[in-house]
């Protein structure tokens, strides 16, 4: 097995469960809050360790509790912190609203610390991400540093996942320094201009996007499972049912840390769209993100299963 390298944010979720979301200006009470660690490319990292994989992750954090409970969800997951500590900032933190009724959320990351990330970052840990089988990132620090990073990458051979999350204009010509791009329905959408509410449509957006440079598209379709195009295999693969849905905030993030895992053993891109799925479909059935995160034996499990 080889290294995954992820770079990304930590945020301290605040997570508020409600029938509804306010109107602005009005005040309404909540069912439920939880305070937890967050953060896609976090998130990610916690998955992908919890998944088997040796897994470092790079960001930068303030010194403050919110600080302390990132270390301590690394240290739980058994992430690698690669991480600068900013004294004049903060760690970031998200407002999570979840609809009681179906689990679905709206999110709002403030990433303190961290949207002040610079290549200086990846120059400090070009051994790590040249040293990786797997790099992953995504779009909550700054997209130029991404983009620095997938090239440094791209250029050792590495084997580079971008997740395009939270949705955004990407530079040019940046899809092609990717081996993986892992967009849900509206993230595919904001790349391409192409609708994605089916499994035809994904297919269409993911050649578009392999037009746009991508190696191999993967749209995540959430109760639809996921489409794997990679210009050679079309793949649907169903979603896996753990259980009852309780919460979907950190499914994306559970399926790119288990399929960055799978690949990082030499597993076939569509055996570790499977490994991914089923990573996600176990996380749907828990509350919170990086906590939701299943081990190696419940997604071999439910694979099995």
């Amino acid at each position: 097995m080889g290294k995954v390298v992820i770079l990304g944010v930590f945020v301290a979720d605040t997570a508020y469960r409600a029938a509804r979301q306010p109107k602005m200006g009005e005040t309404i009470m909540g069912r439920s809050f939880v305070l937890g660690p967050g953060g896609k490319g976090s998130n990610q990292a916690v998955a992908a360790a919890m998944a088997g994989a040796e897994t470092h992750f790079i960001s930068r954090l303030g010194q403050d509790p919110f600080a302390d409970m990132a270390m301590a969800t690394w240290a739980r997951a058994g992430v690698h912190p690669a991480v600068r500590q900013d004294a004049g900032s903060y760690t970031g933190a998200a407002y999570i609203f979840i609809e009681d009724a179906t689990g679905n959320n709206a999110i709002i990351i403030s990433p303190g610390a961290a949207a002040d990330i610079a290549t200086g970052d990846i120059d400090a840990n070009a051994a790590l991400i040249t040293g990786a089988k797997v790099f992953v990132t995504q779009l909550e620090q700054p997209i130029p540093v991404a983009l620095y990073a997938l090239k440094m990458a791209r250029a050792a051979g590495v084997t580079t996942i971008l997740n395009p999350a939270p949705a955004a204009s990407l530079p040019e010509g940046m899809l092609a320094y990717c081996d993986y791009v892992t967009p849900n329905e509206s993230e595919a959408e904001a790349l391409c201009g192409l609708a994605v509410t089916s499994v035809d449509e994904a297919e269409v957006a993911a050649r578009a996007l392999r037009a746009m440079g991508a190696g191999a598209v993967i749209v995540t379709l959430g109760e639809k499972g996921a489409l794997f195009h990679d210009g050679t295999r079309t793949v649907h693969v169903p979603p896996f049912k753990a259980g009852p849905v309780v919460e979907t905030t950190g499914a994306g993030d559970a399926f790119n840390g288990g399929f960055a895992a799978a690949l990082s053993e030499g597993m076939d891109p569509v055996e570790a769209v499977r490994f991914g799925s089923a990573t996600a479909g176990i996380s749907v059935t828990r509350a919170g993100t990086a906590p939701s995160m299943p081990s190696r034996a419940e997604i071999e499990a439910l694979l099995r299963g």
